[in-house]
Formats: C-alpha cells, structure tokens, sequence
C-alpha cells in the first residue's frame, strides 16, 4: 500500500471522528436552533411546565443534503405544570452522524417559585434532568476496506444530568444550565475518551410589544465548553405577527464562535418561519454554515410540530414561553 493511500485514509477517519465529535457523539443531546422553535425545553430543563401550556414538540433535522450518510437528528418532547409549582417533562431522541448513532430518553423535574403577586409574573425556576443514552458505532461499512478500521462493531451506554436555573419578569427571560454534570464518557474506542463533556449555557431575552400587532424578541444564548475551552454565541432576533385567528412569526440567529481562530471559528446563519393556530404550532428552520473551514457546502434543514394540551389561562405579561398565544 503506497504512503498516499495510507495518508488518505488517516485523513479521512479523523475527520469522521472529528465531524462525529463536533455534532454529536460526544453530547447527550446536540444543540442546535430547536429552542427558538418554541422549544426552550430541549436546551434549558427549567422550562419544564414553566408556561400556561403543557407542550408537546417534534422535530425532525437532516443536515447536508444529498450526502450519504449525513447527519440527522430525530426528537420527541413533551413538558406540562402538576399542581402549582411542579413541572415534568422528558425528551426522547434519536441522534445519527455517519457511522455513529445514539438513541436517549431524559426524564425532568421543575420547581417553579412564584416571587411577587399571584397576577404579575415574577417567577424563579430549577429544573434537573436525568437522561440515558446508547451509543453505538458500525464502521464495516467504511468506503476503504481496512482489518483495522472496518472491524469496529461497538455498543456502549452510559447516564448522565443535567442541572438549570430560570428567571421571568413579565417580558424578560432568563436561563442558566450546566450540562452532563456527571463524568461519565462513551468508551466507544476505549477508556482514553475524555470523561468531563460538561458544557455551560446562558440564555437572556426581553418581550416587546405585548398587546400590539407586532412583537419583537431579542435573545441571546452563549455556551462555554468545559474541557476544550470552546465558547459559542447565538444572537437572535424574533418577530411576531397576530391575524384574526393565529400567530405568525420568522426568526434570524447567527451563531458565532470566540476561540481566537479566525479560519477554524463556528459561524452559522438560521433563519425561521412559523405559524401557531389554535393549539397547533409548525416551523422550518434553514442553517447555513459559512466561514473557510466547512465540511460541506449545503444546509441544514429541519421542521418541527408541536400541540399545546392542558392549557390553563395566560398569565398578565409574560414571553411566548410563558404565554401560549392560542
């Protein structure tokens, strides 16, 4: 075997590992731009029955298009208020990147302390999350045929938890979670696997316009990943239109990464449409990565669903995550 076909395949299965790392492999559940979908609950377990309406929310996420084998990911979700403080919620997905796949269901607990009159909305929130995920790996599949790397056939789950914090006053929102607290690792090729996959998450946003025809909401969502050191941001900007008889509304994020490498940074451009009628709710979300370091050239696309069920009446003031619109 000559040395360039050697070099070839390295090349090729680092990046796999790479791509596989980056997207999924090495999180619980991936973060992408579901939560601006009305979905805050995916990334924030906080959010679990925060609102005057249990929800449920599927959403469906194919990445590259055209491409074999290109990234996916399928999720199920469904949150709701027990009682007067309590929330639950769980989430099952379904999470495939080339060669690698995981499948998880997590289980939440949200308490929900109200801080002023029963009639302004002045709400402090604590969520925790337990989740299971299996992960697994099939590379005898591998475009170039090699006893080394064709042969790994591997299966391996582990638990871990996630732990969040939430503040709401009237049109203004707030989140805090930290990410798989626990240090438990894949061991997919071994005990080497980094076991710290803690990843940290601000969310800020403020409600405008409340009683009128438009609203706008701006929000901010930054991440800091504990190991690499790697910090992301997320500036997002939605805007609300009321008909007669439902909501319509669009979106734009632009995701931006700070780790001083001007080539190798993330940055990604999300727009959003969506409609909410009656107790139903649809979207399409579209994410372009730009920059000079891209594993591909083609988009993201994915669609969500959603229902609202057991809705009680809105509270006085509060954002759409507080206060479901039909």
């Amino acid at each position: 075997m000559n040395t360039f076909k050697i070099l070839f395949k390295i090349v090729v299965f680092t990046l796999i590992c790479m791509q596989s790392n980056f997207v999924s492999s090495q999180e619980t559940l991936p973060i992408y731009s579901d939560y601006l979908s009305d979905n805050v609950y995916l990334v924030h377990p906080s959010a679990a029955g925060i609102g005057n309406c249990g929800k449920i929310r599927l959403t469906a996420r194919n990445q590259w298009a055209g491409v074999q084998d290109a990234p996916e990911l399928q999720t199920l979700s469904f949150h709701t208020r027990l009682g007067y403080n309590t929330g639950v919620g769980a989430i099952i997905f379904n999470d495939k990147n080339g060669y690698h796949s995981q499948k998880g269901i997590q289980a939440t607990y949200a308490y929900h302390i109200e801080m002023g009159r029963i009639d302004d909305l002045n709400l402090l929130s604590f969520g925790l999350s337990f989740m299971y995920v299996q992960n697994s790996v099939d590379e005898t599949s591998f475009v170039i045929p090699d006893p080394v790397i064709t042969q790994i056939v591997q299966s391996r789950s582990y638990v871990n938890a996630d732990f969040s914090m939430a503040y709401h006053n009237n049109g203004f929102s707030s989140y805090f979670t930290a990410k798989n607290l626990l240090l438990n690792a894949r061991n997919l090729y071994g005990d080497n696997e980094p076991l710290n996959l803690r990843r940290y998450l601000i969310t800020a946003g403020y409600y405008f316009g409340e009683g009128g025809s438009v609203q706008f909401e701006p929000s901010i969502m930054a991440q800091f990943v504990e190991r690499t050191g790697e910090k992301f941001a997320d500036f997002n900007l939605k805007v609300y239109k009321n008909l007669s008889n439902a909501q319509v509304w669009a979106g734009l994020s632009y995701r931006k990464g700070f780790d001083g490498n001007n080539i190798e940074e993330l940055t990604y451009f999300t727009p959003i449409l969506g409609v909410n009628y009656k107790k139903y709710m649809a979207s399409y979300t579209y994410t372009k990565q730009t920059g000079d370091f891209l594993f591909d050239d083609g988009g993201y696309h994915q669609v969500t669903f959603g229902m609202n069920v057991f809705c009680k009446p809105p509270r006085a003031s509060g954002c759409p995550n507080i206060n479901a619109s039909f």
